[in-house]
């Protein structure tokens, strides 16, 4: 994972240099291209890995297992309808634990269940604080654009603080209890350096998205691949694709339409963040139980 990550580190300071051949509007264009073409195609085998791990006996599995996805996912889209500011809350929070969860899990720390799950939480949160307390403006007009309520900066700037103190103090805690996160802890610095520099110098947008892309996507993929087919390889990358690619093209196509009728910004804003929630809360749960069965 951590030849992934270097490769990373190289691929987000070209995708800098890349955006700054281009006009503000072309990058973030080019960052919904991204996410709904790379981004989306980390999950869109979740039916693949829910069928992977259910039980063979069981009958009707997959109608079971669909069923319920889809009313996960509307469910989410009635959230957002009628409680906008409350489902984007529950969107970070769950981006959060997700994001944490999947850069963490790999590594052996040897402590509690309840230590991991808040590690995962204050770690995924403290990424996306930095991105939004470093594009104010952005995560503003975002906001008010989804749920109409006016965020302060103030507020976005106290719950970085508040987070990272958070962070720290169990940072503390798992130094003391952890010899594998003790050993880990300057590559992780650095990582999140290299973070800081993505989110101070992109927009809202391309930061994310070179973020999800390549620091959460593909170490995704190669997670999700090695677990449904044993091992990571070019054959077995195909295959995943292969069963990927109706999603995908759905999601693409999707995407496209919804600009065309919606270019105006702030719009375009709120349908493209409440779909990725909407999708984004059952693929949580799903990656999370994928990572209990492999443990």
């Amino acid at each position: 994972m951590y030849k992934i990550y270097n490769l990373s580190i190289v691929l987000s300071f070209f995708g800098l240099w890349v955006t700054s051949l281009f006009p503000g509007e072309l990058e973030v264009v080019l960052g919904f291209i991204f996410i709904f073409s790379f981004g989306i195609l980390h999950g869109s085998n979740d039916i693949l890995l829910i069928n992977s791990m259910s039980n063979p006996k069981t009958r009707f599995p997959m109608f079971r297992v669909l069923f319920t996805y889809i009313i996960i996912v509307l469910a989410a889209v009635v959230v957002f309808y009628f409680l906008p500011l409350l489902g984007l809350i529950l969107f970070v929070l769950f981006s959060a634990f997700h994001f944490g969860e999947q850069h963490w899990e790999h590594r052996t720390l040897s402590i509690s269940k309840g230590l991991k799950q808040l590690l995962y939480i204050l770690y995924g949160l403290f990424v996306l604080q930095l991105l939004f307390v470093l594009n104010p403006d952005d995560v503003i007009e975002v906001v008010q654009s989804i749920s109409g309520y006016i965020l302060e900066e103030s507020l976005i700037l106290y719950s970085f603080i508040s987070n990272s103190i958070a962070l720290l103090v169990l940072i503390i805690i798992l130094l003391l209890k952890s010899e594998v996160f003790k050993n880990s802890l300057i590559k992780e610095l650095l990582y999140l350096m290299v973070f800081t520099i993505i989110f101070k110098v992109s927009t809202l947008i391309w930061g994310f998205t070179i973020y999800f892309i390549l620091w959460h996507s593909v170490p995704s993929l190669y997670e999700q691949v090695g677990f449904i087919y044993g091992t990571f390889n070019k054959k077995n990358v195909l295959n995943y694709c292969k069963k990927a690619l109706p999603y995908w093209i759905i999601s693409l196509v999707s995407i496209a339409l919804v600009y065309v009728l919606f270019k105006e910004r702030a719009m375009f804003y709120a349908l493209f963040f409440s779909f990725i929630a909407a999708v984004t809360f059952p693929h949580a749960l799903v990656i999370n139980k994928m990572f209990s069965h492999k443990t």
